[in-house]
């Protein structure tokens, strides 16, 4: 395909470390070095290993029930059939009758499954009933969190329903003008709901329903000690959603005193979508990487592209140079506001421009539809960051290409 190139096939007031400890996160949380030694991950091996199998027979997945079959109201449902869903995607199947009968989840699924509509209709449907209801939805990343946002406004339209959006890098005045109509949904991001909560804007003894999204991923970001926090101020009563990709040693430590007699609902099955060509671009010396992602975007195929770099810096030098050879390219990183961030993926939605440049604050969460392929301009840090960056590609049984530039 790509001739021209070589490839291989908080107690007290909270805690008093936590301004530190963000510092230290910054790195893990926009792609900055500054704070750590920079590791690489070559998926070189993993790629020809790949090439070389017999590709495997995946049984299709029959789901038990169609969104008409689950006993929600009666608007509500218009709402999910006014999105033109197809069939249950197997998370959601299997969650919304459990999380209906008020059960805690453990669910284990890799992103792009359909957690958010997963746990989101049965929740509405909930509130509906028992207006005295509130949900509280804590996501590791701003653009996840308003992703779910956005997701909440389409089921929930017509409802009399209200949300706020609790996340940094917004005007805290106008979160606090939101949490004084007392919605029934608050969507947010640890740090800014810790926030509100010492300012007292924020009672989290009155949520009796909480969603923990990406839990994995807060782990890794330097959120641990602030959602045991938070769990610590809930309500004992409570149902109590737990959304992860994995479960390892630091993720149990946040498990054992949220849920209560879950049902665990696993339908990862693989780490990386069949759906996904993966490619690696050997470079003869980091001058050389632009010329090659010049000449690669060149070619028509790559329609809309995902481009990862690992510093904030890097993302805008790349995003520049793009825009300067007449590429519709733009980018997002943790020194844009987040204004400005929900714009330009806004703009990547909508093909406005065609080329995203980002660092991996992009990579994990977000449903950025027809995605053709991924390019990890940067090597990523891990497996785990090299498979939640390619996972934008390939989604909704959709065919996508991640490269890779070792």
């Amino acid at each position: 395909m790509y001739k021209n190139f070589s490839k291989s096939s908080h107690a007290g007031r909270r805690y008093n470390f936590r301004s530190s400890r963000k510092l230290a996160a910054l790195g893990k949380r926009f792609g900055s070095n500054r704070f750590r030694t920079v590791k690489s991950f070559d998926p070189t091996n993993i790629i020809n290993n790949q090439n070389n199998k017999i590709v495997e027979t995946v049984e299709e997945y029959i789901p038990k029930y169609s969104f008409s079959d689950f006993k929600i109201d009666l608007k509500l449902k218009q709402n999910v059939l006014n999105r033109n869903y197809g069939s249950p995607t197997p998370i959601q199947d299997q969650s919304i009758v459990e999380i209906l009968n008020g059960k805690d989840i453990i669910g284990i699924a890799n992103t792009g499954t359909g957690k958010t509509a997963a746990f989101l209709i049965p929740l509405i449907d909930k509130v509906i009933k028992q207006r005295h209801k509130k949900v509280l939805i804590i996501a590791p990343t701003r653009e996840l969190a308003n992703q779910i946002r956005e997701e909440f406004y389409l089921f929930s339209r017509g409802l009399n329903i209200y949300s706020a959006l609790c996340i940094g890098g917004e005007n805290i005045n106008r979160q606090k003008q939101e949490l004084r109509r007392n919605p029934n949904f608050i969507i947010g991001t640890p740090g800014r709901i810790l926030d509100l909560v010492d300012q007292k804007y924020l009672n989290l003894g009155e949520c009796d329903n909480v969603v923990l999204d990406e839990a994995d991923h807060m782990v890794d970001i330097g959120f641990l000690k602030d959602v045991k926090y938070i769990i610590s101020l809930l309500p004992n009563k409570r149902q109590s959603l737990f959304f992860s990709a994995t479960i390892d040693g630091k993720v149990k430590e946040v498990l054992n005193n949220f849920v209560h007699n879950p049902i665990t609902i696993s339908v990862k099955k693989r780490d990386t979508s069949i759906n996904v060509k993966q490619e690696v671009i050997k470079v003869e010396g980091q001058n050389k990487k632009m010329e090659t992602l010049y000449k690669l975007l060149e070619n028509k195929e790559l329609n809309k592209v995902l481009i990862f770099a690992r510093t904030k810096h890097g993302v805008q030098k790349i995003s520049d140079e793009l825009y300067q050879r007449n590429f519709k390219a733009d980018a997002i990183h943790g020194n844009k506001r987040q204004s400005q961030r929900i714009r330009v993926l806004d703009k990547f939605k909508k093909n406005i421009i065609n080329i995203l440049v980002a660092t991996d604050v992009a990579a994990r969460g977000l449903d950025i539809p027809n995605v053709s392929h991924v390019i990890n301009f940067d090597a990523p840090e891990s497996y785990d960051t090299y498979i939640h960056r390619i996972g934008r590609t390939g989604r909704a049984e959709k065919k996508g290409v991640a490269i890779t530039f070792v």
